[in-house]
């Protein structure tokens, strides 16, 4: 498949934040965009943020009753 070169401008950090995920997947910047506009345009990025609401929703309580345990021993520690 032919390649085309493409140009943007990003802030440093977003640039930064690119090339230090794409290095720990092994990829190059190029490939590694190009997965992230792949996953974008299939609807995979959006099915697992999905997925993660709908995990969240389902557990909340589970999670608020951890943060409020936590905070109540602690002061309880420090009283």
């Amino acid at each position: 498949m032919a390649k085309t070169q493409l140009g943007a401008r990003v802030d440093e950090d977003v640039a930064e934040l690119a090339r230090c995920r794409a290095a720990d997947l092994g990829l190059s910047i190029g490939d590694y965009l190009a997965r992230l506009v792949q996953d974008d345009a299939s609807g995979l990025r959006a099915r697992a943020v999905d997925a993660a609401g709908r995990f969240l929703a389902e557990h909340q309580q589970i999670f608020d009753e951890a943060e409020d345990g936590g905070q109540a021993t602690r002061g309880a520690r420090a009283a």
